[in-house]
Order: C-alpha cells, then sequence, then structure tokens
C-alpha cells in the first residue's frame, strides 16, 4: 500500500470511527437515566449493556493493539451483557470515554507502513487494515442499534441526527448552494 493511500485511509477511519461515537454520544444525550436502562423486550439489551460492551471491546482489542492479541484475559464478555449495581450511567459512560481514548491513541500512533503488518484477534492472524475495517463493522452495527433504541426510547421528542423526514429536497439544495459558492 502506498504511503499516500495508507495516510489517506487511516485519516479517513479516524473521522468514521469519531462519527460513529458522535453518534452514539448525540442519542443518549436525548434519552434519561431510566431509559438509558431500559430494556426493551425479552432478551433485549438496554442502551447501557450496549455502551458497555462497546466499551470493554474497546478496551481489549485496542490496549497493545499492535503487541497481543485483541481478546485480552482480563476481557469478559458475558459481564458486558449484565448491570452490576457499579454500573451507573456515570461509570459506564466513564469506562466509554477512557476506551475512546485507548482508540485514539492507536489511531493517532499508526502509520501507513503499520496497515499492512499482522496482529491477533483470538489467536487469529489479521492485517492491521482487516482488524480496522473489522471493528468499524462492529462498532457500526452497534451504533445503528443504539441509535434505533434511544429514537424508539424518546418517542415524539426525538431530535433528529440526520436529515429529517421531508427534508431532503431542502438539505440537497443546501449541499448544492455550498459547492456553487
Amino acid at each position: 500500500m502506498s504511503t499516500q493511500l495508507g495516510s489517506t485511509y487511516l485519516a479517513d477511519i479516524t473521522k468514521r470511527f469519531h462519527r460513529l461515537r458522535t453518534q452514539v454520544e448525540t442519542a443518549l444525550d436525548q434519552v434519561n437515566d431510566d431509559a438509558f436502562f431500559a430494556v426493551q423486550g425479552r432478551n433485549g439489551n438496554s442502551l447501557a449493556l450496549l455502551v458497555k460492551h462497546i466499551a470493554g471491546n474497546m478496551r481489549s482489542r485496542w490496549r497493545d493493539f499492535l503487541t497481543t492479541d485483541g481478546e485480552k484475559p482480563d476481557r469478559h464478555r458475558d459481564t458486558e451483557f449484565e448491570i452490576s449495581p457499579e454500573d451507573t450511567r456515570q461509570a459506564l459512560m466513564a469506562c466509554w470515554e477512557q476506551s475512546w481514548q485507548i482508540l485514539s491513541g492507536v489511531l493517532e500512533s499508526l502509520r501507513p507502513e503499520d496497515l499492512t503488518r499482522t496482529i491477533t484477534i483470538r489467536e487469529q492472524d489479521h492485517l492491521v487494515v482487516e482488524a480496522l475495517n473489522r471493528q468499524l463493522a462492529h462498532y457500526a452495527y452497534h451504533v445503528g442499534q443504539i441509535v434505533l433504541l434511544a429514537k424508539a426510547l424518546c418517542g415524539e421528542e426525538w431530535q433528529w441526527m440526520s436529515i429529517p423526514p421531508g427534508k431532503s429536497v431542502q438539505f440537497n439544495a443546501q449541499m448544492q448552494q455550498r459547492t456553487d459558492t
């Protein structure tokens, strides 16, 4: 992979990871604590559980990213889907923040030549570029769940994070106006 392409890829994937973070935090800002912990249906996940799972996954995958297996021995994935008494919203969001700091540090440290290095996740080899794409897809899946769940919990109070229904023509005209000037 060329250095220019590698640099472009790293800048883009960094932007995409941070966009996912923004989507989650914007959605979560719209729900109260009761909604944050509410479980929808049998076998459903709450927003709290999804936050806990993503944070746990991130801590495991990104700590010592280039040098140790991405499934750390101190990760207990099953407990990421259980709420314990210490799992307050504040505590879960602190873990969320710490996990994003770890990921941000990794993304800042990566160089184009690292993209073709081999790392392991659950004892399986992955190129760094594959591992990045794998995690982006995993987080995007859960971000979609979070946004949909938050929207359902907010009901009519939901504040759209993208183009509101019925506003596509207006939005496209605004985008065209930006490119014309």
